[in-house]
């Protein structure tokens, strides 16, 4: 994948960040999408990147608006070049029991988690399909596997992504480009350090290989998906979740 234009959606999060530094030991040129305008997060991010030695360019977009998702890409085309592997993995919990769940909690959620595949995916499919290749890797979870107390609207966009995977995967095979998704479970991140040491350590014992995993582990599973080598993979779902839902 060296020389490889890659654009990661929810780039500056836990897992995005390691995904970036992943698919840039590879040799990839990485660009990350970021919401809102004049954001210092945005800002902090690209220099603690810059520090350890990885520059990315990042780009304002949000990808629940396809037209915005659309110029962002333009943009990112025109300053970077075409974007050879696609990396969806921006995403947004809003969680709540079906009973009490809110339409606008449903619509965030399934607008950012699910239609933003869609909106990043359908301006870029036909470059690669015209360059004859490409990678598309959809970050889902193991809750889009076997459903998660209130989070109906997370786990059915997440469930979602993989039908999408699979749908596209079909589509483009012989064009050269796979379609996959990877399937993250607990992840040690700062969203679940903020569970309560009880419940975490629940989680924990329920993990087969008896911890979390580490942002690094999925990062991995991408850039071997974004690989050259990695050609003959495509519709597949990824798990990777230390034996929690198999």
């Amino acid at each position: 994948m060296r020389n490889r234009v890659a654009l990661v959606t929810g780039g500056m999060g836990t897992i995005g960040t390691a995904i970036i530094e992943a698919l840039h030991a590879g040799g990839c040129k990485a660009i990350a999408t970021f919401k809102f305008p004049g954001d210092a997060t945005a800002e902090t991010w690209t220099r603690s990147m810059s520090d350890k030695g990885i520059e990315v360019t990042v780009v304002e977009c949000d990808v629940a608006d396809f037209a915005a998702t659309k110029a962002a890409i333009a943009e990112v085309e025109a300053q970077c070049g075409p974007v050879d592997i696609l990396v969806n993995g921006a995403g947004i919990t809003r969680d709540n029991t079906l009973r009490k769940m809110t339409p606008d909690q449903w619509q965030q959620v399934i607008e950012v988690n699910l239609d933003s595949v869609f909106n990043c995916t359908q301006p870029l499919i036909e470059g690669m399909t015209e360059r004859a290749w490409g990678r598309v890797i959809n970050i889902s979870s193991i809750n889009g596997q076997k459903g998660q107390f209130g989070q109906a609207n997370y786990s059915a966009a997440k469930a979602g992504m993989h039908g999408f995977t699979k749908a596209v995967a079909q589509e483009v095979a012989r064009k050269g480009v796979t379609v996959n998704t990877v399937s993250p479970g607990y992840i040690d991140s700062p969203m679940i350090n903020a569970v309560p040491e009880e419940i975490r350590e629940g989680i924990r014992l329920a993990i087969p290989v008896q911890r979390f995993g580490k942002p690094s582990e999925i990062a991995r599973a991408v850039a071997f998906l974004a690989d050259d080598e990695a050609g003959f993979v495509t519709g597949a779902d990824l798990s990777v979740n230390g034996g929690q839902y198999m």
